[in-house]
């Protein structure tokens, strides 16, 4: 054995995979894809798993098992990818180049700046104003406003 134990991850035996027909999952599969991406319901902070089941006239039991089968993973991990992405486009876009995180985070979905920003470090492995600073024109990019004295005499 080495040095940390290490072993094989083993896929669990879910009982989700069972739960549900297959020709049922692609059907529930296209009309999560309807709401969460063309509708782009994920932009709703208050969007759940419970109220996509409702629109869709079905459970959560089967929305995770579908969200699981198709995705390999979680509906809030779902959702906060398509927020993410949404922000990265955002933050490198001039036409948002004054917008403020608080104001990105909440046109993507998220209900406040720091789920935003764990969310986003978590994926990206980079906070969301090192992304911007990155990604969008030296030109573009807010300034930082002086905090001197003189800059407070000045105003």
């Amino acid at each position: 054995m080495g040095k940390y134990n290490l072993t094989e991850k083993k896929e669990k035996d879910a009982n989700y995979r069972n739960l549900v027909r297959v020709e049922l999952v692609d059907v529930l599969y296209e009309k999560i894809l309807q709401k969460l991406v063309v509708e782009k319901k994920y932009r709703d902070a208050e969007y759940s798993a419970k109220k996509l089941a409702e629109d869709l006239g079905t459970n959560t039991r089967y929305i995770s098992a579908v969200v699981n089968l198709r995705f390999r993973e979680n509906y809030s991990t779902v959702v906060n990818e398509y927020r993410i992405r949404e922000a990265m486009y955002m933050l490198a876009d001039k036409r948002y180049a004054k917008n403020t995180m608080e104001e990105i985070s909440s046109l993507v979905g998220f209900a406040n700046r720091q789920s935003f920003y764990a969310a986003f470090y978590k994926m990206q492995g980079i906070t969301p104003r090192e992304y911007r600073l990155q990604h969008l024109p030296k030109d573009l990019q807010k300034k930082k406003r002086p905090t001197t004295k003189k800059a407070e005499k000045d105003k």
